[in-house]
């Protein structure tokens, strides 16, 4: 690249140059100025030749450096229009550049590792074209070049550096693995710089050409605020009260106070309680995540039993942080934990919860004693208190005098009995103060009905024994609503139980739960909670009004009930829950985004009752219900992407349907079908579809707007299976029918047909299919991009009979109209990040968009946004084929960029992954793109 005429010298070079001398090691004036002396790189390259006469190998590894010194020319000439044209910027380059060739030619044996590592490190550098000169430059592009350059000079001082303090072949030698580990954290910190500044150059580019690119400029600023949201700090979220009885524990504070120091060294720290139920560990951690808050910058709770409570938990942090917007419409899974994730650190930190790799400290609570050991660095085991321990605990609970000798004897002869575990003297310590019993009547009680509990209970150990007889009593006190709330808590997730579910949940019991009314009253609801809170058998967080109850509790209530009680109960609580899923099946509807939120609420709830159901074997009184409430919530998980749980629930759903001749069965069957589609598993979708159609034709007849519906599904697989005519006939039958019945989803089956045109490569009748929707007679392209409806977001029935701007964007791309194709494309793609978060759609919008970009040039934004692709799709289980099909175009592109090394190793995983996806050796496979979007849904809607 030719010298360019610059701007006034930048601030920003200051900065760079006080640096680099530092990493020098305080060189004087003289040697700095020696290394000023090679200004320009024709300079250099006549003065390597002075350097002492190499040998015919030497010759050959020098001769090695035209190409990587023409890389490092073309960015430092970039660099100098940014920063000024100050000679020293360019002479600080070819000088150090001199200086360590000169070094590492004098000292044997290591010019070729030297040589090797400036060739690794000019291939890192962002690469810039001939018209760069153009360029505008803002803050952010300059201060992301300065970065790069600032890096590449440093690590110049730092090899000088280097040969200068081991001047011996033995100090070399020793010190070497250390110098070029520090090489190696260098190039990952400029290939991440490096991105940043292809980002911003491509952005400038783009600037020029704004109205050409004003969508994906949009697309980019949201991209990288999402990144850059400011949390709320300092923050402390913790979702549990401070227990004001909390006693003791000294020893355990002390092993999590040593092991997760934040004073200490930086690396990150994880230590583990582990131990029975109820002995305690929650509370320690609680305690410890108290009296610790103003050590750390941010505490967070996260509860971790199952993937939905981690979900909503990482929803809850993110919310606390400010992460998102307690009205933001998408709070998914996915979403909420890489924001969080990228917070905690800038790079990715995050394997699904565990933050690896990043600083901070980790406290586990969990019965399981290897957590100490994998993924937790060590850990303490939590033990039942000793009775002595164990009596002063009890006598706190009860606000008795502790320096009674009669009262300490009383309590350790219980604390005995008990076996001195905190959850159990602390439910003694409610019942007694609730019954006002004085400590000696309490062991004759308590033995009597341990006995009680010995002629009816098998199979449970010591401590589960003193726990159950300590819940007889507190239990065989409840009454009425009380009693009955209690019993029906065993159904719901023990940590989370919001009140609205009950009430608004009871509104839709019938005639005959009467024994439940007292739910959708809010002051009866309270009084029957203050019965159960004295008791101890419940809490309840003061800020939210979330009920929660310990596991064993819930254990214990669950041991008490008859089947008959399991069942009445069961069959209440899915009443219940069923309020928080809308039908989704008696009439073609569509998606039902609206009623996400309370679906969310009810979810674990319905994942906890049927593990109940499992574990408990209850038999539904009305199967067919239970497994309709099954199909809606499937339908909620299948809205929100989350495949796996929707298939799960969805085949739970069929087993337990009596009637498989109506149409909630159908609709059922159906939507295992859509789920396999959606999965690339089409030939099972296809059985699933044939399936619907004939269930719903013998109920419905064939004229009846369900079976278009049929229909539809039918040629969108079809057409996913490459049977194009086949297709075409059903979706010219649903047509048919819609238009006869006067189906307000007629433009649902024109959008579908329009996407079977284009895969049949007929763009322009594919866009004249798409114009006879009734509410776009008159669209054009900006029709799209000026409405907010989410229906255009790639959706194929939610809300409207309105088509699909993901479909016109893949139009306008057969067509070769690009500049139309990108703002569509991504427009849909902000549709459905804000819609349904970072899913398998969100996946696909992504990859849309980076494929143009590439073939508009815009490189370095394609990268970015296939990045994020991997990033969603490496957290996504149905998420391979859109992994495969993104690191396969990161190959490409990279290709494009003379970045072998980097496209070689994207090449390797992408054929790595799909050889794994087909089971098949790659060998005899073919290798292209096309190959590779065989592994995703044509039309992913």
């Amino acid at each position: 690249m030719e010298k360019l005429a610059g701007r006034p010298s930048s601030p920003l070079w200051n900065k760079a140059l006080e640096r680099y001398r530092a990493e020098l090691g305080g060189a004087n004036v003289d040697e700095y100025q020696g290394i000023l002396e090679a200004g320009t790189l024709e300079e250099l390259v006549e003065q390597i030749k002075t350097i002492k006469s190499p040998n015919a190998r030497e010759k050959a590894i020098l001769n090695r450096l035209d190409p990587i010194l023409k890389f490092i020319n073309d960015f430092s000439a970039v660099v100098a229009v940014c920063l000024g044209t100050d000679t020293k910027l360019a002479a600080l380059v070819w000088g150090s550049i001199r200086i360590i060739l000169t070094l590492a030619s004098a000292a044997n044996g290591t010019l070729q590792d030297i040589v090797d590592i400036l060739e690794e490190l000019s291939l890192t550098l962002p690469r810039f074209r001939y018209y760069e000169r153009t360029l505008p430059v803002d803050e952010s592009f300059e201060a992301a070049l300065v970065d790069v350059y600032t890096e590449v000079i440093c690590f110049y001082a730092r090899t000088i550096h280097f040969y200068q303090i081991n001047p011996h072949a033995v100090l070399r030698q020793n010190a070497w693995t250390d110098f070029h580990g520090d090489f190696s954290k260098t190039i990952q910190r400029i290939k991440r710089l490096s991105a940043i500044v292809e980002s911003e150059a491509d952005a400038a580019r783009m600037r020029l050409d704004k109205s050409g690119y004003a969508e994906v400029l949009e697309l980019m600023k949201g991209l990288k605020e999402s990144k850059l949201t400011s949390p709320v700090v300092p923050c402390y979220h913790v979702p549990y009260g401070v227990n004001t009885r909390f006693w003791g524990r000294e020893d355990a504070l002390f092993e999590v106070q040593s092991a997760l120091d934040p004073n200490e060294a930086k690396q990150q720290k994880s230590f583990a309680l582990w131990g029975m139920g109820g002995v305690g560990k929650t509370q320690i951690a609680l305690r410890y995540a108290s009296i610790s808050r103003n050590r750390f910058q941010t505490v967070l709770w996260i509860s971790a039993d199952n993937n939905i409570q981690l979900s909503q938990s990482f929803r809850d942090v993110a919310l606390h942080l400010g992460l998102i917007n307690r009205d933001d419409e998408v709070k998914d899974a996915v979403s909420v934990m890489l924001k969080v994730k990228n917070w905690l650190v800038e790079a990715k930190i995050l394997t699904h919860a565990w933050p690896y790799d990043a600083q901070g400290s980790i406290l586990v609570t969990s019965r399981n004693p290897n957590v100490a050991f994998n993924p937790a660095a060590g850990g303490f085991h939590i033990q039942p208190f000793s009775n002595s321990e164990g009596a002063i605990l009890l006598l706190k609970f009860m606000n008795l005098n502790t320096d009674s000798k009669s009262n300490v004897d009383l309590a350790k002869d219980i604390a005995q009995e008990l076996g001195s575990l905190p959850l159990a003297l602390n439910q003694i310590g409610g019942l007694l103060n609730q019954r006002k019993m004085p400590l000696k009547d309490f062991l004759p009680l308590y033995k009597r009905n341990a006995e009680r509990i010995d002629s009816k209970k098998t199979g449970i150990t010591n401590y589960e024994h003193s726990l159950s007889t300590v819940w007889e009593m507190s239990l065989d006190k409840l009454s009425g609503s009380a009693r009955i709330l209690q019993q029906m808590l065993v159904f719901f997730n023990p940590d989370k139980i919001d009140e609205e579910v009950l009430r608004q949940g009871s509104q839709g019991l019938s005639d005959t739960d009467v024994d439940v009314e007292f739910l959708a009253d809010e002051l009866d609801l309270l009084d029957a909670e203050e019965t159960l809170l004295q008791a101890a058998l419940i809490d309840k967080a003061g800020d939210t009004g979330i009920l929660s109850l310990h596991r064993l509790i819930q254990t214990a209530v669950m041991r008490r009930l008859s089947r008959d009680e399991k069942t009445k109960y069961f069959d209440k609580v899915i009443k219940i829950l069923s309020w928080g899923f809308p039908d989704t099946f008696s009439k073609d509807v569509g998606h039902q985004h609206l009623s996400w939120e309370s679906s969310e609420k009810c979810l674990p709830h319905i994942s906890h009752a049927i593990k109940q159901k499992e574990e408990q074997k209850v038999r539904p009184t009305d199967p067919q219900h239970f497994a309709e409430v099954l199909l809606r919530c499937s339908w909620y998980l299948y809205e929100r992407e989350c495949y796996d749980i929707a298939r799960s629930f969805i085949k739970q759903s069929l087993d337990n349907f009596i009637d498989s001749s109506t149409l909630a069965f159908a609709s059922a069957v159906e939507l295992l079908g859509l789920i396999e589609m959606d999965t690339n598993f089409q030939a099972e979708a296809l059985k699933s579809f044939i399936q619907t159609m004939n269930i719903r034709t013998k109920i419905l007849g064939p004229d009846d707007p369900f079976i278009a519906a049929s229909l539809t599904t039918l040629g969108i697989v079809h057409t996913e299976l490459g049977n194009l005519e086949e297709a075409y006939s059903y979706h010219n039958k649903a047509i048919e029918i819609r238009l006869r019945t006067k189906s307000d989803r007629i433009g649902n089956s024109y959008s579908n047909m329009s996407s079977l045109l284009l895969r049949m490569g007929k763009a322009d009748d594919a866009e004249e299919m798409l114009k006879r929707c009734p509410s776009l007679k008159d669209f054009t392209d900006d029709t799209f991009l000026k409405t907010g409806n989410p229906r255009f977001s790639g959706y194929f029935d939610l809300l409207t009979d309105k088509d699909d701007m993901v479909l016109l964007a893949r139009i306008r791309q057969r067509q070769g109209r690009l500049e139309e194709a990108t703002s569509l494309a991504s427009k849909a793609l902000g549709f459905r990040q804000k819609l349904l978060g970072n899913r398998l759609k969100t996946c696909d919008s992504l990859y849309q968009v980076a494929d143009l970009l590439q073939l508009r040039g815009n490189l370095a934004s394609a990268i970015e946004l296939l990045n994020e692709c991997v990033l969603i799709a490496e957290s996504l289980p149905e998420g391979e084929g859109q992994l495969a099909r993104a690191w396969h175009k990161l190959h490409v592109i990279y290709g494009q960029q003379a970045k072998m090394k980097q496209s070689e190793n994207f090449k390797s995983k992408a054929s790595g992954l799909r050889s794994k996806i087909l089971n098949s050796n790659m060998s005899d496979m073919a290798d292209s793109e096309e190959a590779y979007n065989e592994l995703n849904l044509w039309m992913l809607w």
